[in-house]
C-alpha cells in the first residue's frame, strides 16, 4: 500500500526564520487575539466598540475604587474620533507612556489598588493605541499633567510633565486605523446601549455621551424596565446583597430564558459560571417552594433577568471577556487551594434567602409564576408530540438535503473564526444557488425559503412546530432551547429589494420578534444590502446601492453600460463574491429602547384595519420611471 507523502515547503528554515515582534507590532499583526474581530461597525461586537469599551472600563475601575463620579464620552462621527475623559486619580505621570504602550504593564496586577476590576491583563489601552491611526493620552494629577500622542502605537509627541489647571483624571482620544478596520462606521445605538449599561451597573455614576446625560437610580431594575417588551407577568423582583444583584420577571411568547448578565460591569454576552449558577439556583428554589419536581426548562421559559456579580480577579475565557470562567469569588491561593466561597454556592444561598421569602410574602406573584410554569409544561408536552411525528417523517433529512447548505465552523464552537459565522436566509433556488456557489464554505451557510413564510403574529408556538418551513428554520439556527445553541453569529436576511422581498423580511422579523426576540436583542440579525445597479466600461466596474451612487458612477464612467438588478437570482456567483466577502454591507436590525414591539407588530402584521389602509394610502408614492442617460 502506497504511503501518503507530504511535499516539503520549498523554503529555508533557519535562524532568520525566528522573529521577535515588538508589543505594538504584534497587536497590529494579530488583532483578533486582543479584540476578537475587526469588522466595520455593523455588528455590536465589532472591534471598534471593543476599543471604546477598553478605555471606559479603565474609567469605571476608577469610579468603583472611589474616584470620580463623572465620565464624558464623545464621538465625532465625521472624523471617527472617540474621546473619553474620566475624573479619577489620573495615570501616574512617570509611567504614563509605559501604561499605554507596553504589554504586561499596569496597576491592575496590584489587587490592593484595584479590588474588583474588569481589566486584569494589562492589555486594553495598549490594544487601542496599537490599532489607532491617532492616539492621545493626557493624565492630570494634582496640578501636573502629561500629554502623549501616538500613531499605530508609535510615540510621536511627549509633552513631559507640565503644570495644569485641569481636574484630576485621564483623557484618551483615538481614531481607529482605517487600514485595519476598512471603511468602518460607528452605530450610535450600539454605543448608547453600552453607555446605558455602565449607568445601570454603577449607581451614583453620571455619564455624558455626546452631551446627553445617562444616570440610573435603581440599577438593574431600571435596566429591565427600560428594555423589556411589554409588561411582565408579575411585578419585577429585585434582589441585592453585597456583590450580587438581580432583577427578573416572566413574559409570555418567549421560547427560553434570557439574561442581561454582567461581571464587575463587563457585559458577559455569552454568560458563564455566574449565569449557570443563577439558572440552576433559580430552578432549585422554585421547585422547593412549590414542593414539586418541575422540569427546569418549564420553570425558566419566559424568564427575563438582569444579573450582576462582582468578584476579585475574574477569569474570562477570552480577552474580549464575554464569558466568565471563574468558579470562586476570589482567585486561587499561591499553593493552588481556594478558601473563598464557590460562586455557585454563593448565588444559591442568596436566592434561597431572598427568593423563597419573596414568594411567601407576595402570593400574587407566586400564583402568576405557578400559572406560567403550568402553561410551559403543557406546551412542552404538546411540542414533544409534534417533534416525535416530525422525526418519524424524517424532516431532519429534509432540512439537511433540501433547505440548509451548512458551513464547517459554528458560532457555538471554540474555533477562532466563530464570530464570522453567517447564515443567509434566501428566497428561491436561484438566489440561494448563487450565494451557495460563491460563499466561504468554512463560515457561511445558506438556508433557502420556499415562497413566503407564514405570518406568525397570531399563532402559538405549537403551530410554529406544525409549520414545516418555520420548523426547519429554527432547527437550522438551533435556537429551540435558547441562545446557547445558536449555530451562526450573523443571521442575514437576503431577499430581493422589491415588494415581495420586503414582505418576506417583515414575515421573518415577525417570527423572530414573536418567538425568538433574544436573537434580535443580542444583535445577531441583519439585512443584506445588494446592489441595485452595475455601471461599467472596459476599464472599471461600479456596483451601486442607491440612485445617488448610480448617478455618480455614470458621471465618472465614460461610455458606461448600466444594468439594473431586478433580483438576487440575476447576480452571478462570481459577482456575489463581491457582496458577501469582507466588504459585505449589512444593515443591523436594532430594537430601540422605546420600541413598542407589540404595537408595531399589531399594526403591520395583525388583521387588516381601516387605520392601516389609511396609513398606506396616505404614504403611497407613485414615481415616474427615470430614464438612464449615459454620458
Amino acid at each position: 500500500m502506497e504511503e501518503d507523502i507530504i511535499t516539503p515547503i520549498n523554503s529555508d528554515y533557519g535562524d532568520d526564520s525566528i522573529v521577535h515582534l515588538e508589543d505594538m507590532v504584534h497587536i497590529r499583526l494579530r488583532p483578533g487575539m486582543y479584540i476578537g474581530k475587526l469588522g466595520d461597525g455593523s455588528s455590536h461586537d465589532d472591534g471598534i466598540y471593543v476599543l471604546i469599551k477598553e478605555v471606559i472600563d479603565n474609567a469605571i475601575d476608577e469610579f468603583t475604587s472611589g474616584y470620580g463620579k463623572r465620565i464624558n464620552v464623545k464621538i465625532d462621527f465625521g472624523e471617527r474620533r472617540v474621546s473619553i475623559r474620566d475624573f479619577g486619580r489620573g495615570i501616574p505621570l512617570g509611567k504614563m507612556i509605559d501604561a499605554v504602550s507596553k504589554l504586561n504593564t499596569g496597576a491592575k496586577y496590584d489587587s490592593k489598588v484595584f479590588q474588583k476590576s474588569v481589566g486584569l491583563n494589562g492589555v486594553g489601552t495598549k490594544a487601542v493605541n496599537a490599532l489607532s491611526s491617532y492616539f492621545k493620552v493626557m493624565a492630570v494629577r494634582d496640578g501636573k499633567c502629561r500629554i502623549a500622542e501616538f500613531s499605530e502605537g508609535n510615540l510621536t509627541n511627549d509633552s513631559g510633565i507640565i503644570d495644569s489647571n485641569e481636574e484630576n483624571g485621564t483623557l484618551v482620544e483615538f481614531i481607529p486605523d482605517q487600514t485595519l478596520f476598512g471603511n468602518y462606521h460607528f452605530v450610535n445605538e450600539y454605543v448608547e446601549r453600552r453607555v446605558w449599561n455602565y449607568a445601570y451597573l454603577n449607581r451614583g455614576l453620571t455619564l455624558y455621551y455626546n452631551d446627553k446625560r445617562y444616570y440610573s437610580k435603581n440599577g438593574l431594575l431600571d435596566l429591565l424596565e427600560h428594555n423589556m417588551d411589554g409588561d411582565g407577568l408579575y411585578p419585577l423582583v429585585h434582589i441585592k446583597e453585597e456583590d450580587f444583584e438581580c432583577a427578573f420577571t416572566h413574559v409570555n411568547g418567549q421560547s427560553s430564558d434570557y439574561y442581561y448578565s454582567f461581571v464587575n460591569g463587563q457585559h458577559t454576552t455569552e454568560g458563564g459560571t455566574h449565569q449557570s449558577a443563577f439558572r440552576e439556583g433559580f430552578a432549585r428554589v422554585v421547585r422547593e417552594f412549590y414542593k414539586k419536581d418541575y422540569e427546569p426548562s418549564d420553570i425558566r421559559q419566559g424568564l427575563v433577568c438582569a444579573l450582576c456579580v462582582r468578584i476579585q480577579e475574574p477569569v474570562f475565557e477570552a480577552q474580549t471577556k464575554t464569558k466568565l470562567g471563574s468558579t470562586h469569588l476570589a482567585p486561587n491561593n499561591a499553593d493552588g487551594t481556594n478558601d473563598s466561597p464557590f460562586l455557585k454556592t454563593y448565588v444559591l444561598d442568596i436566592l434561597k434567602r431572598h427568593l423563597d421569602n419573596y414568594l411567601h410574602i407576595h402570593s400574587e406573584t407566586a400564583d402568576a409564576l405557578l400559572a406560567k410554569i403550568t402553561q410551559n409544561e403543557k406546551e412542552r408536552k404538546e411540542i414533544a408530540g409534534i417533534k416525535k411525528e416530525a422525526k418519524a417523517a424524517n424532516k431532519k433529512a429534509s432540512l439537511n438535503n433540501r433547505k440548509l447548505r451548512d458551513c464547517h465552523i459554528h458560532y457555538n464552537s471554540n474555533n477562532a473564526r466563530r464570530l464570522e459565522t453567517t447564515i443567509f436566509i434566501t428566497e428561491g433556488d436561484s438566489a440561494s444557488g448563487s450565494i451557495t456557489k460563491s460563499r466561504d464554505v468554512a463560515t457561511q451557510a445558506v438556508f433557502s425559503l420556499r415562497g413566503k413564510p407564514k405570518n406568525t403574529y397570531n399563532i402559538s408556538k405549537v403551530e410554529v412546530y406544525k409549520n414545516e418551513e418555520l420548523n426547519l428554520l429554527h432547527n437550522a439556527l438551533d435556537i429551540d432551547d435558547g441562545m446557547d445553541g445558536l449555530r451562526y453569529n450573523n443571521v442575514v436576511i437576503a431577499t430581493d429589494a422589491d415588494v415581495d422581498g420586503m414582505h418576506i423580511r417583515l414575515l421573518l422579523l415577525t417570527f423572530f420578534l414573536r418567538f425568538y426576540p433574544d436573537l434580535i436583542r443580542t444583535g445577531h440579525v441583519y439585512i443584506l444590502q445588494t446592489p441595485l445597479f452595475r455601471v461599467r466600461n472596459k476599464q472599471k466596474t461600479h456596483y451601486c446601492y442607491t440612485d445617488e451612487e448610480r448617478i455618480e458612477a455614470i458621471h465618472n464612467t465614460p461610455n458606461a453600460e448600466i444594468t439594473r438588478f431586478k433580483g438576487l437570482g440575476e447576480i452571478s456567483p462570481d459577482e456575489f463574491k463581491n457582496f458577501i466577502g469582507k466588504d459585505m454591507r449589512l444593515d443591523p436590525v436594532l430594537l430601540h429602547k422605546d420600541f413598542d414591539t407589540k404595537g408595531v407588530l399589531s399594526f403591520y402584521m395583525g388583521e387588516n384595519t381601516l387605520e392601516r389602509r389609511e396609513f398606506i394610502m396616505d404614504n403611497l408614492r407613485v414615481e415616474d420611471d427615470e430614464s438612464i442617460v449615459v454620458a
